[in-house]
């Protein structure tokens, strides 16, 4: 049977493979997103999607379309914000947004969601960093997020395991995303899209996760790129 899925950050590199990967098993996807042009466009282009236009820096303003949701399999928070500054030069407007986006927004939409996830025994995937990162001169906000995102992950899965919702956090090294190139851009690091994983390679293995045995499952999932 066909699965409802959420994935947010939906007109991202990975969220885009995401929607896509899932849309090819038979599922019916809620792409969640801030650009509204950029999710008619991927709706268009993939029959199963629903798009939801939502500003995740406002995640307490949960749009209609998520409000009546009864029945809801996955939730694949793939939505960040990553922008590079030193500890001097990041203003509180980006903590805030960075904060929100990455953790609070993640932590309110599984929150508003958790009746439906519950009743259909759900997953919860979080996308994270790459593998082992800690400490990033210049990327204080994106690091810290990413930690509180582990542990919202770990806080939930204790917290969920008794109506049986699965949580997983999945770990990508360097994915050959736009993002990535902007953030190699800025720390004056080469971009070889070749030497990286690729979108639809991670969605696959994100996707995996969603079709592990009833009996067992990932709950966390760490991915690098084949060395060359």
């Amino acid at each position: 049977m066909a699965r409802v899925v959420l994935v947010t950050g939906a007109t991202g590199g990975i969220g885009t493979a995401v929607v896509r990967a899932l849309a090819r098993r038979g599922d019916r996807v809620l792409a969640v997103g801030r650009d509204p042009g950029g999710l008619k466009e991927l709706a268009g282009a993939v029959p199963a999607v629903e798009p939801v236009p939502f500003d995740l820096r406002e995640p307490a303003a949960l749009p209609v379309a998520l409000l009546g949701v009864n029945r809801l399999d996955a939730i694949v928070h793939c939505a960040a914000l990553a922008e590079i500054a030193s500890v001097e030069d990041t203003p509180y407007t980006l903590w805030r947004d960075t904060l929100t986006v990455n953790v609070a927004a993640a932590a309110e939409l599984t929150r508003a969601l958790l009746p439906a996830l519950r009743d259909s025994g759900g997953h919860v995937i979080f996308v994270n960093a790459a593998p082992g990162l800690h400490a990033v001169p210049r990327w204080s906000a994106y690091v810290a997020s990413k930690a509180a995102l582990r542990e919202l992950a770990d806080s939930l899965r204790r917290e969920e395991a008794p109506p049986g919702v699965r949580v997983t956090t999945v770990y990508p090294g360097g994915t050959a995303t736009e993002r990535l190139r902007t953030v190699r851009e800025q720390f004056g690091q080469p971009y070889r899209p070749a030497d990286c994983i690729q979108p639809e390679t991670l969605a696959s293995m994100l996707v995996a996760v969603l079709e592990n045995p009833a009996d067992a499952y990932l709950t966390e999932l760490s991915v690098a790129p084949v060395p060359r």
